[in-house]
Parts: structure tokens; C-alpha cells; sequence
């Protein structure tokens, strides 16, 4: 894996809820050095989803810029954007439905996302069936998705957004709904991924992820918090 940088300048979204404006971001900038791994704390409504969502190419800011890799994310197009989420930039939004096929079972989940890899990329992906076991699903690779609980379905999310080693993993709450034990096989396959070139970015709760990663980001209203 090749990790790749992340820039963030003078980032603002602002929301019109019943006619009131909510700011969600003022104005943050953030760099994050290719391969380093963060995570992103601050109570509700801090502004972390939507960061995380702006970073992703899910919603366009209402002013400044987001670049990964040197491209301007909140520039491109619905179908840049496509491109870039299946062969750059994986993705894990909370809800693990959200991320998965539901006519598919577990492998073949982890299998589709490595169809969009370039083909002289595929090669050096891992098995489908690797991810899996080191995440603790190696016994439901064969289950659809309807027969997953919900801490299945979200290792499942994860295990989706490395399949094509990307260059940024964007993860939103990734152990929201795991025991201990099943946090730790997540915490290590990010470390992991981590170690091997990934640029990390984590939202979470968890004060376990946090210590592991390189960096933790304080967001309060909108704001970095030093």
C-alpha cells in the first residue's frame, strides 16, 4: 500500500435546519501525512461525520477545499469521485448495512470490492478469505448479510473498505457496536494497515483506538480544539 496525504483548508459546511443556520465546520484546516494514523474525538455534533463525509466526497462544503493525494476532492465529479472511493479511498460510513451488498454473502462482499481495483493492482491484494479470518469471520464467510449480527455486519464494513489496500481508509465508529474482544481484532487490523502504508482516519468513541493510533484530533463546534 501507498499512503497518501491529506489536506484540509479553510473547511466550512454549513446546514439550514428550519431555517436556522447550523455551522458544522469553521473554517478547519488539518494536514494528515501520508501513511500517518488518526483519530477524530469530540462529543455530538462536533463536526466529525461531517468532515468525514466532505473528506469522502459524500456532500460538498459550503467553502474551502479537501484534497487527497494533491486532488481537490470538493471539486471533482459524481463520477471522479466513484472512481477515486473504488481504487483510492476506502470507505466505512456507520451503519454497516450502508456499506455492504445484502443479496451477497461475506466473501463475496469483500471479493466485489476488489473487482473495481485496477487490474495491475489486483495481484497484490490480499485473499478475501485472509481479511476475514483476521477479523474473527472466517466462520460466516459463507452467510449473507441478512444472517450477520449487527458487530459481524460491521467487521464485515471494514473488512470491505481495506480489500483494495487503498490509500486512505476514512472509518466513522468502526467498534460502535463490538464486544471487547471483536474491538481489538479491528483496533489491530487498522494498526496493521497502518504499518503497512495506509493514511488512517478514524471518527470514534473508543479511548482504546485513540491510544494506538499516531495522532488524536479534538473537534468542539465546529473547530480544532488544541
Amino acid at each position: 500500500m501507498t499512503g497518501l496525504d491529506i489536506r484540509v483548508e479553510a473547511l466550512e459546511m454549513v446546514y439550514d435546519v428550519d431555517g436556522e443556520q447550523v455551522h458544522a465546520l469553521r473554517g478547519v484546516d488539518l494536514a494528515v501525512a501520508a501513511g500517518e494514523s488518526v483519530a477524530l474525538l469530540g462529543p455530538s455534533g462536533s463536526g466529525k461525520s461531517s468532515m468525514m463525509t466532505l473528506l469522502a466526497g459524500l456532500q460538498k462544503p459550503t467553502s474551502g477545499r479537501a484534497l487527497i493525494g494533491g486532488q481537490d476532492v470538493t471539486a471533482m465529479t459524481e463520477r471522479q469521485l466513484l472512481a477515486l472511493r473504488s481504487r483510492d479511498v476506502g470507505v466505512v460510513v456507520q451503519g454497516p448495512a450502508r456499506n455492504l451488498l445484502p443479496y451477497a454473502n461475506a466473501e463475496d462482499n469483500v471479493r466485489f470490492a476488489q473487482r473495481a481495483v485496477p487490474r495491475d493492482r489486483r495481484d497484490r491484494l490480499r485473499p478475501p478469505v485472509e481479511l476475514l479470518e483476521e477479523l474473527g469471520l472466517g466462520h460466516v464467510r459463507r452467510s449473507r448479510l441478512g444472517a450477520l449480527s449487527g458487530g459481524e455486519q460491521q467487521r464485515l464494513s471494514l473488512a470491505v473498505g481495506l480489500a483494495g489496500a487503498p490509500g486512505v481508509l476514512l472509518a466513522d465508529e468502526p467498534t460502535s457496536q463490538l464486544d471487547a474482544v471483536n474491538r481489538s481484532h479491528v483496533v489491530d487490523m487498522l494498526v496493521s494497515a497502518a504499518a503497512g502504508g495506509t493514511t488512517i482516519v478514524v471518527i470514534t468513541h473508543d479511548e482504546h483506538m485513540a491510544s494506538q493510533v499516531d495522532r488524536a484530533i479534538h473537534l468542539r463546534d465546529g473547530e480544532l480544539v488544541p
